[in-house]
């Protein structure tokens, strides 16, 4: 056999069957010599084992050989690990190449350059699972669960997760052109988008108002390595500033080190009930305790929507199970599972997953989410599509881009009438009435410029805290 195979094969059997440890949980494969039983079928298995590792030999060397084509010998290898990581149908469990590999560390960095844009692959479609806050992707107007179809112009057909990211992501000021499906959008749209370079600051607090009740507001974007250093430090100042509750943010966070949320949950619940439990490939559980023994003396409730992933979901569910705090928002994403990255000898990497977690209660919410126990929507507007304009807008015309456009006005309070996509007089009185004070040509037509100012007015409405429903609820729901 191929002696870089050999290597190969000895690395991802040590990856495979080795002793690890992910998040300070330790794991390790039983001793088969204290029981004859295992170590026969041990033995058996390693003989399967070796002779199917002899078959995929035997056709790396037919298609060396006898190809009509010379095949370089590093794809082939790739390509045999890409082909049994891909046969588990698993998004979150991928093979990294090298270079990958090296992307893939440096995003862990303080700083990375790209869009700021967390994606996963479902069913074969590449989803949007949250935009990082003040990114260009945020300023774009990408949403949780939209759908990206073409990367530049190309299908993203067929890529795995870390194919598509390296594409999506580039220099500081070069543009990436992303064709967008949006859930309840009859056609997809395009939008350009300049990269940056995309600070990890994950931690964001504030002191906000009840009436005369001071609360405090942390909101975490993601679960980073400084993440838990950075939320005990603000919510330190905000406990000694006197608030009389907590709102911890984590709508659009798409998750994580299992880690980082776990030294967040160790000051928050107490040890009557576990806040996460890890369950291993043979089914047993292993519940995780904080040492805390008095909850906080203050209220704590928890934003929550569709692009809350993951570690957020680990948070919210811990808070909800075990202390009884208050959800409020939307459903979460629904991801479930852990992943380890372990490194090959030769720099790349096998991203895979290896245990499920589950709530207090032993609730696995994998693909199905967790529940806010007070559900909001936001309105109708923080949800509306990128308005894009090829052809001037006007009296008669029925297209989506006119049911866009209603549906901002309306957001915006110039009553158009209707957001069925025909544009009627009403919809023309209300345009010349934004056009006018807006302050551009007042021609009732809805033409680029129109566009922008329509799209910066409600980014500006999206953006002021009193439209925030979920954020008015939770502050007005404290007890």
């Amino acid at each position: 056999m191929n002696k870089k195979w050999l290597a190969l094969v000895a690395a991802c059997s040590l990856f495979l069957g080795a002793g690890g440890t992910y998040a300070g949980m330790k794991w390790k494969e039983s001793n088969s010599k204290d029981n004859p039983i295992e170590e026969k079928q041990s033995t058996n298995k390693s003989s399967v084992v070796s002779g199917n590792l002899e078959k995929i030999e035997q056709a790396y060397q037919l298609i060396q050989k006898s190809y009509v084509k010379k095949v370089d010998h590093e794809q082939l290898v790739q390509g045999a690990i890409q082909g049994m990581i891909g046969t588990l149908k698993d998004p979150y469990s991928v093979y990294m190449d090298a270079a990958t590999a090296e992307r893939f560390n440096d995003s862990l960095d303080s700083s990375f350059d790209g869009i700021g844009a967390q994606v996963t692959i479902e069913e074969g479609k590449l989803i949007i699972v949250a935009p990082i806050k003040n990114t260009p992707a945020e300023k774009a107007g990408l949403k949780p669960r939209d759908q990206i179809l073409k990367i530049d112009g190309e299908s993203v057909e067929g890529l795995d997760l870390y194919e598509a990211t390296t594409k999506i992501r580039g220099e500081k000021g070069t543009v990436v052109k992303l064709e967008i499906l949006r859930k309840g959008a009859s056609k997809p749209f395009a939008v350009e988008i300049t990269r940056e370079e995309v600070p990890v600051v994950t931690v964001f607090a504030d002191m906000k108002k009840n009436g005369d009740k001071k609360i405090g507001y942390i909101e975490i974007t993601s679960f980073a390595e400084g993440t838990a250093r950075e939320f005990t430090s603000e919510l330190n100042r905000l406990e000694k500033e006197g608030m009389a509750g907590l709102i911890i943010d984590v709508r659009g966070n798409p998750g994580g080190m299992l880690s980082s949320v776990e030294e967040i949950l160790q000051q928050l619940v107490t040890n009557k009930k576990p806040y996460v439990q890890i369950e291993e490939r043979s089914g047993k559980k292993n519940p995780y305790f904080s040492g805390l023994e008095e909850r906080k003396a203050y209220p704590i409730t928890v934003l929550i929507d569709e692009g809350s992933a993951s570690a957020s979901e680990i948070l919210a569910g811990a808070l909800k199970e075990a202390e009884g705090y208050d959800l409020v928002g939307t459903k979460s994403f629904g991801k479930g599972t852990v992943q380890q990255a372990i490194p090959l000898e030769d720099g790349s990497n096998i991203k895979l997953t290896m245990f499920k977690w589950l709530t207090p209660d032993g609730n696995w919410i994998h693909e199905k989410g967790i529940a806010p126990t007070i559900e909001v929507e936001q309105p109708e507007y923080f949800h509306a599509h990128s308005l894009t304009v090829e052809k001037e807008l006007a009296r008669d015309m029925n297209s989506e881009e006119v049911k866009i456009a209603q549906e901002l006005l309306t957001g915006l309070g110039y009553g158009p009438g209707r957001t069925d996509g025909y544009f009627d007089g009403q919809t023309e009185r209300a345009v010349r009435a934004f056009q006018s004070i807006e302050k551009v040509p007042v021609t009732g037509k809805i033409d680029q410029k129109t566009a922008e100012k329509l799209e910066e007015a409600v980014i500006k409405e999206i953006q002021d805290e009193r439209n925030d429903l979920q954020l008015q609820v939770a502050l007005k729901s404290m007890k």
